[in-house]
């Protein structure tokens, strides 16, 4: 991405206060350089400086301090959302698709847990996208012992306030999940924001008036796929693929970034270059 993409897409939408000392370097630079790390999974220490700030005495210590000092205050997720509020026209909300991801986590750290179906202490993130596959709303990791369906009603309504904070209308919703929430109170949650549940039952359960007072569209619930396409779109980042940040602010806002290349991508026609 070049200089005046990154200005457009990242630094205009950064809620950074334009006061106390001036960068040494411009701002795109140090988010090239973020992007750059999330692409390609290259350690912090490891980054080619001289590729981004030419012969400018300037440390990749530089670049890890401005990412988690914005991480940490959440300067990422929002820009994230700011990006979404700008551009939700190009949003297709006729149907809504919900699941949970497992990542392998190496270092240990904060959200991290030990996940028997993977074998491997994992961090889990719920993730909602729009019908094309854009991410519309993310918890904040939670870590990998838990299911999906742990803490659900709450991790479900922070998920809703955070979309009603970009003005994304829920009422009339069509939200595709598989079984793995059919939860009595998601699906109370989800009734009392008037939204349409297309959830997968849960054979596992024992006999359960869910399964009479519920129904399920299955030609509807095949478009639960792009939830399952954003998975393989966030594999193309390496940093993603396996967690090394110990704080989990700074995986959600590895997320946010990936999202927002995500987004951009998809509407502009643009590639992921340096």
């Amino acid at each position: 991405m070049r200089k005046g993409e990154i200005s457009k897409f990242f630094v205009s939408y950064l809620p950074i206060p334009q006061t106390g000392r001036k960068l040494s370097v411009g701002l795109w630079r140090i988010v090239k350089a973020i992007l750059y790390k999330l692409k390609t999974g290259i350690q912090w220490k490891h980054l080619p400086m001289r590729q981004f700030f030419g012969f400018t005495r300037y440390s990749w210590q530089s670049v890890y301090y401005h990412f988690n000092k914005w991480s940490q205050s959440g300067v990422w997720q929002q820009c994230y959302m700011n990006l979404l509020k700008a551009h939700k026209r190009k949003l297709d909300m006729s149907v809504v698709n919900l699941d949970g991801t497992h990542t392998p986590a190496k270092r240990g750290g904060e959200a991290v847990g030990y996940q028997g179906r993977k074998k491997a202490k994992t961090s889990n993130m719920l993730i909602l996208t729009d019908l094309q596959g854009v991410p519309i709303g993310w918890s904040t990791p939670i870590s990998g012992e838990h299911h999906d369906s742990y803490n659900l009603k709450e991790t479900a309504s922070d998920i809703f306030k955070q979309m009603e904070s970009m003005d994304l209308n829920l009422e009339g919703l069509f939200l595709n999940a598989d079984a793995g929430f059919d939860v009595k109170e998601f699906r109370e949650l989800c009734e009392s924001k008037n939204i349409n549940q297309n959830i997968d039952f849960n054979r596992r359960r024992t006999k359960s008036t869910a399964d009479t007072t519920y129904l399920l569209d299955y030609e509807l619930y095949k478009a639960r796929f792009s939830v399952e396409q954003l998975n393989a779109w966030v594999d193309g980042f390496k940093t993603l693929r396996v967690r090394y940040e110990t704080r989990s602010s700074n995986w959600m806002a590895l997320h946010c970034l990936a999202f927002a290349i995500i987004f951009i991508r998809k509407f502009n026609n643009l590639t992921f270059s340096f």
